[in-house]
């Protein structure tokens, strides 16, 4: 039953059909509808860095193409590192009080990146900082997605898990077409301060835009306010705590000052992280963050340590480790794409490779070069879409083999996408070769959206009620890890002049899941078998 302030649930028993009827699909349905656009705008908010990035370049910020890529991956590591304590919120805050105040932290990042886009003499540092704090909006995936998982029967996981996150993926897309529009008109006045003049061309969803006009870039960060303000009160006065999921919340000021301790912890690890890559290295920082974050998080004194403790019963379980791969496989992808395209689309197709009279090869300016802010968008909007299809198939036919198929699928797609790459970044005519290219990408993203879906959808049938959600927080934050990875391993092989070996890298590590899945869901006597 539901208390008299309507915000506490004493009972909560899914898997009684005549409960869910009567009164659990009612209450369910209201959170995920609150949940789904929070989750939008936090996806908005944590991957804005690849669009912004573009078109700071279009404007000549005077910042270098890896220090562009930097800033995106800064934000890719920040928001997978904030999952990592995101997971246990929801049982140690409550569904209600977590989601509340961490769709109103974004209003943090979303005023701070449109005041430093207001002057390009605004230093390095501050952009870092700013896509620091954008993690925050990744970070939220995973106690949305826990605390979803909540409010569902199991036979009901695929929907309710797929929409949740595949509509919620839209915030991809959604800030993808907007950022490029609203930064065309003065949308806030003298409040937002001058426009800017385009260096180079840029472009909209309806096309592209020349050098030498108007532009207003601070409203990339601006445009969010307008919508978290009315979220963060949707949550608050929408949303439940579940007694059986959280039994003692506490005061929801008690609550907020666990949320936002969680959040510290794992930002300073991230921008340690951050830091340290630039000494040891991406494939060593990335596991020193994510151990230095699990290390604080056990030593956190007081009464969040049992429940820490509890939920750390996780790792001794095998499944959570494969599933954990196959996540990034899926969502990983997505992600890493999402946040690496758009200048990486700015990057390859936005030179040709010419001869000079020397006989040596040049980079030189392509004037007719696609603008990344017309085109980006479209890959995850197609991976958003279809994503509550696969767990709706999944549910029909089992995750798993849903997982085998896409994993085959992404494996010659990677290839393929590699092998394009390097013929337009080395043609006098990359153009020639960019239709070909998205089309592969689209692949890619259907392929990863689909395999979003049926994942999910496993870790909701392999695992028990206790722990599916930190399993599901788990998982993502690990394959969160992609926007950060992607952007960096794409940036360096782009910079090389060896773009390929990126997409070559990934398929070989699709094809490793491959085996993974079999061996763990699909042989005739493994210990769980989920077609």
């Amino acid at each position: 039953m539901v208390t008299q302030n309507s915000a506490y649930i004493e009972t909560w028993d899914v898997e009684n059909n005549q409960f869910w009827e009567q009164q659990g699909k009612r209450i369910a349905s209201r959170n995920l509808w609150i949940s789904i656009p929070s989750l939008l705008v936090g996806f908005a908010v944590w991957l804005m860095w690849g669009m912004i990035t573009t078109q700071m370049k279009n404007l000549g910020f005077s910042f270098s193409t890896e220090q562009l890529f930097s800033l995106v991956a800064i934000a890719g590591l920040s928001g997978a590192t904030l999952r990592i304590p995101a997971s246990f919120m929801i049982r140690i805050a409550g569904g209600r009080n977590t989601v509340f105040l961490t769709t109103a932290l974004l209003m943090i990042p979303a005023l701070g990146t449109g005041l430093a886009l207001m002057d390009p003499a605004t230093p390095y540092w501050m952009f870092q900082l700013m896509a620091l704090l954008s993690g925050i909006g990744g970070g939220n995936f995973a106690c949305s997605m826990s605390n979803i998982s909540t409010f569902f029967p199991k036979n009901q996981q695929g929907y309710g898990l797929g929409m949740n996150a595949g509509l919620g993926n839209f915030g991809v897309t959604t800030m993808q077409i907007l950022i490029p529009l609203v930064m065309t008109v003065g949308l806030f006045g003298p409040l937002a301060g001058d426009s800017m003049t385009l260096q180079s061309a840029s472009g909209t969803l309806v096309g592209r835009i020349d050098a030498g006009a108007e532009t207003w870039i601070q409203n990339a960060g601006f445009i969010w306010l307008l919508m978290l303000i009315p979220l963060a009160f949707a949550g608050w006065f929408g949303m439940h705590n579940i007694n059986l999921v959280t039994p003692e919340p506490g005061h929801p000021l008690a609550a907020f000052g666990k949320i936002i301790g969680l959040y510290a912890i794992a930002l300073c690890t991230a921008a340690l992280g951050a830091y340290m890559m630039g000494i040891i290295g991406m494939w060593l920082a990335l596991p020193f963050t994510i151990v230095l974050t699990l290390a604080l998080l056990r030593m956190i004194p007081g009464s969040i340590q049992p429940n820490i403790k509890n939920q750390f019963r996780i790792f001794s379980n095998k499944h959570t480790w494969s599933m954990t791969v196959l996540y990034i496989l899926t969502f990983g992808s997505f992600i890493g794409f999402s946040a690496a395209l758009p200048l990486s689309i700015s990057v390859i197709f936005g030179k040709m490779s010419l001869l000079n009279d020397s006989g040596d090869i040049i980079r030189v300016v392509n004037p007719d070069a696609p603008s990344a802010l017309t085109w980006a968008w479209i890959g995850p909007f197609v991976g958003a879409l279809i994503r509550p299809v696969g767990g709706w198939i999944s549910d029909k036919v089992g995750g798993s083999i849903v997982t085998q198929i896409i994993s085959a699928v992404m494996v010659v797609a990677s290839v393929a996408t590699g092998y394009v790459m390097m013929e337009a970044y080395n043609s006098a005519t990359p153009n020639d070769y960019f239709l070909v290219f998205m089309v592969l990408f689209i692949v890619l993203f259907a392929a990863s959206g689909i395999g979003n879906g049926s994942t999910f959808r496993s870790i909701g049938v392999i695992f028990d009620q206790q722990m599916k959600g930190p399993v599901l927080g788990w998982t993502s934050a690990v394959a969160a890890y992609g926007a950060f990875i992607a952007p960096k391993v794409m940036g360096a092989e782009i910079k090389a002049g060896t773009p390929e070996m990126a997409m070559y890298g990934f398929a070989v590590f699709y094809a490793v899941c491959l085996v993974i899945n079999w061996w763990f869901y699909l042989r005739k006597h493994s210990e769980i078998y989920n077609p």
